[in-house]
């Protein structure tokens, strides 16, 4: 029993915890993580995120989960009842799960009284509504005669699909491995282990069970760490029966990652939450169980990934179109996707591969991904959310306090607090040195305590220093990661590269005297019998860098990104007098580095001299010399609606010069649902094709079936003859198609509005100039009206009148 418990102890991160349910030797990652109990940061770049997180995320999240019943819904699975109203999405009870784990991993380093209370009367509540065998799925429960639309008439019938019975045990397991190692306390983790020996019961390829994989995955990696926290197989077996028998059921497409079995996967395809959930699995299950078919799929599809579909800001997932990765190098930037839990996804399976094949070149996409694409999904006070993190916007994007599908601001409740977990880790008698933040660490090497004190200004220089303040362990080695982009790497394939012909270096020091080595697999290794006192001083050249996407990417070519460190800079509007769409960037720049500490939580600003294109009153092309400044992408938003960009153009072919004003452009626009994507109608800017996702649009969503209408009000009384209109519709997974019908007014003398005469019909060809010309009328202002599907809003690219 003694040898079992050292060994459950190894993996205690996010991995599993200290409890062993049966005398069976767990056999973990080949490199074992620390836990996020052993590491505390006290870091200012990482310690504002967590206050944040600490004293708005969580607080709001909780406020959330009781504002919109769900609370509610575990009360009324408690008490079943046909009066029993069904709302709200099959996966609400996720918010729940989530946002406990989140708050426990936040109890280790701030112990809260009140906040382990309160937890605890919830999980009362989120007890009494799981059933006698241990199932637990209120969208079910609470009224199971007429359970939720998505859910089926019986268990299991639509999981599949769109019930999320599998998808809320891998939240709540996740949840309650969380709560159980941070506050030693069983009341969740026993409610997860019963609803998972539940599943284990009833799901299978045996006598009395069905086979079923999960629609929405993640039930697989938290299965797994169910295993290593209670060394019972049955969990993993059954992490990798939902992996095997994954393109063999009813399900077989590409949206699920379904369209074939998982180990013959080499391309990284559809909802791209869903997929990361199971590449990570997949590594779970790889290094669990030494199946190296699966070492050999997850490889692969890695490699499709970072070589072809991966964002500058480390970004996943390109479409709105079922969330979904694009096609090879489809890369958008007004439209991308890139949601903030596929961002935290993409985190999970590079850091699962890091244990599995202890490269370091895993961790240098994990860091892009968390300094840029991860935390600008969440604004810096903690109160705000993205949903889609897009590279560009023209102010059509702002943070939100909550959405209806509350997945991304539960993820970050969740996310941001584990963040210790990811410093380190340990193989042997090698540390492993991944991320750079001044924290305090205590690590099992050997058996024996090792304690770690880091120091840095970490991203915004490349200093690092690491004290020794205890080593039991005598002799070990310490592996410090040396980050792609100090070896001239910008991410590991050839999808970007820099362009500046820089040479950054880097220096390593140990008490005051330089050591050498050669790099190991990214890895800077000094092995020597440490005493108390030692410190390494850690030194990379931070320099401003250029970089090019390959030219594959269409969305970046004759452009060029900026970033310096593992920080991915953009322009933003409010820092520029200007418009930041039309800058043309020097071919040859040259940047100086400004801090701000009191701008934006303090922020290292880039300024640069460029150009800006636009037409005058003539119609002629002018440039016109400016300072650029830019800003770190993830601190954009903050500031008001407006333009911004990540990549800027460098070569004239790529700028997209200041329109000439037109009458629309020059009007005063109001319309029936006022929001800030209502400029996007005026910008000048026209689909390419009906499928065009590059460029701004207006909607009605969420109104249905109802009139909506905008309106030009003029700057004088003009004569008109003509309106074209650029419809917006993103079926099949989006929610606007063409309108029903719609017609144009004019605003007469006596200030009524009347239909023009129309001289030919009024089109709804998607994506297409839709253009209804009709009798001139002189007037001072027009309306278009737009009768709306009967289940569906309606939305449109661009309203030209002539």
């Amino acid at each position: 029993m003694k040898k079992l418990m050292i060994s459950a102890l190894l993996f205690s991160i996010t991995f599993g915890g200290v409890y062993a349910q049966k005398k069976t030797t767990v056999h973990g990652y080949p490199i074992d993580p620390v836990p996020f109990t052993s590491v505390k940061v006290t870091d200012s770049f990482w310690g504002q995120r967590l206050k944040a997180s600490r004293e708005t995320t969580i607080p709001l999240a909780f406020s959330k989960c009781e504002e919109t019943g769900r609370y509610k819904n575990f009360e009324m699975a408690a008490h079943p009842s046909e009066s029993n109203k069904v709302t709200g999405y099959s996966f609400d009870d996720t918010d729940v799960y989530k946002t406990i784990e989140g708050a426990s991993y936040l109890l280790q380093t701030y112990p809260d009284k009140k906040l382990q209370k309160y937890i605890d009367s919830v999980l009362v509540i989120v007890a009494a509504a799981q059933e006698p065998d241990g199932y637990l799925y209120t969208a079910r429960t609470m009224n199971p005669k007429h359970p939720h639309e998505w859910a089926g008439s019986k268990r299991w019938e639509k999981v599949e699909e769109l019930s999320h019975e599998f998808y809320n045990l891998g939240h709540m397991v996740e949840g309650a491995i969380a709560h159980y190692q941070a506050t030693g306390k069983r009341n969740f983790l026993d409610i997860a282990i019963r609803y998972a020996d539940c599943v284990c019961r009833e799901i299978g390829d045996g006598p009395n069970q069905v086979v079923r994989v999960p629609g929405h995955q993640i039930a697989e990696m938290a299965l797994a760490k169910l295993y290593l926290v209670t060394g019972d197989e049955k969990y993993l077996k059954q992490a990798k029966f939902f992996l095997d028998k994954r393109g063999y059921t009813s399900r077989r497409d590409e949206y699920s990652q379904a369209h074939k079995p998982v180990v013959e996967q080499d391309e990284a395809v559809g909802h791209a939450v869903r997929a990361a959930y199971m590449y990570a699995g997949m590594a779970d299950v790889a290094a669990l169980t030494g199946d190296t078919s699966y070492v050999h799929a997850i490889d692969r599809i890695w490699d499709n990934i970072v070589g072809k579909k991966l964002y500058i800001t480390g970004g996943i997932g390109a479409t709105s179109n079922g969330e979904a990765f694009g096609a090879n190098y489809e890369l958008p930037n007004m439209s991308a996707y890139c949601e903030t839990c596929a961002a935290i996804g993409n985190v999970y399976v590079n850091y699962r591969l890091f244990l599995l094949h202890g490269d370091s070149k895993y961790y240098d996409v994990l860091e892009r991904t968390l300094y840029n694409g991860l935390i600008s999904g969440v604004s810096l006070d903690g109160g705000g959310f993205f949903y889609p993190n897009p590279l560009e916007s023209m102010g059509q994007h702002q943070r939100q306090p909550w959405f209806g599908c509350a997945c991304c601001p539960s993820n970050i409740c969740r996310f941001i607090p584990s963040l210790p977990g990811y410093v380190y880790a340990v193989k042997d008698k090698n540390v492993y040195v991944n991320l750079f933040m001044a924290n305090e660490a205590t690590l099992e090497v050997n058996g024996k305590k090792v304690s770690l004190k880091q120091t840095t200004s970490y991203p915004w220089n490349g200093d690092i220093a690491i004290q020794v303040d205890r080593n039991a362990a005598g002799q070990f080695a310490m592996k410090i990661r040396i980050p792609g982009w100090v070896q001239n790497q910008v991410v590991p394939s050839d999808l970007y590269t820099y362009t500046d012909g820089l040479r950054p270096k880097y220096s390593v020091k140990v008490n005051g005297e330089e050591v050498k080595a050669d790099l190991q697999q990214g890895y800077f290794t000094i092995d020597r019998k440490w005493k108390k006192g030692d410190k390494v001083e850690v030194h990379f050249d931070m320099e401003t860098r250029t970089v090019k996407a390959n030219n594959k990417v269409e969305a970046d070519r004759g452009r060029i990104s900026v970033e310096r460190g593992p920080i991915v800079y953009c322009a933003e509007w409010p820092d520029n007098d200007f418009d930041v769409l039309s800058v043309l960037m020097n071919r040859t720049p040259k940047f100086e580095v400004v801090s701000k500490p009191d701008l934006l939580y303090g922020i290292n600003q880039i300024k640069t001299q460029a150009q800006t294109l636009e037409y005058d009153d003539n119609g002629r092309l002018v440039a016109k010399d400016h300072t650029l400044t830019l800003i770190p992408y993830y601190a954009w938003a903050h500031r008001g609606a407006g333009n911004m960009a990540v990549w800027l153009p460098n070569e004239v072919s790529a700028t997209r010069p200041t329109a000439i004003p037109t009458l629309a452009s020059k009007s005063k626009v109001d319309a029936s649902h006022k929001v800030s994507s209502l400029s996007s109608i005026t910008d000048g800017l026209v689909p390419k094709d009906e499928n065009d996702r590059t460029i701004p649009y207006y909607h009605w969503w969420p109104k249905e079936g109802t009139t909506e209408w905008i309106s030009y009000e003029f700057p004088e009384e003009m004569t008109v003859s003509s309106a074209t209109v650029y419809w917006y519709d993103d079926a099949p997974w989006g929610g606007c198609r063409v309108p029903k019908a719609w017609k144009i007014y004019y605003k007469d003398a006596s200030g009524n509005w009347t239909p023009v005469d129309n001289l030919n019909e009024y089109g709804v060809r998607k994506g297409n100039p839709n253009t209804v010309d009709f009798e001139p009328v002189k007037t001072k202002a027009v309306k278009l009206e737009v009768v709306q599907p009967e289940k569906n809003s309606s939305g449109l690219y661009e309203w030209e009148v002539k």
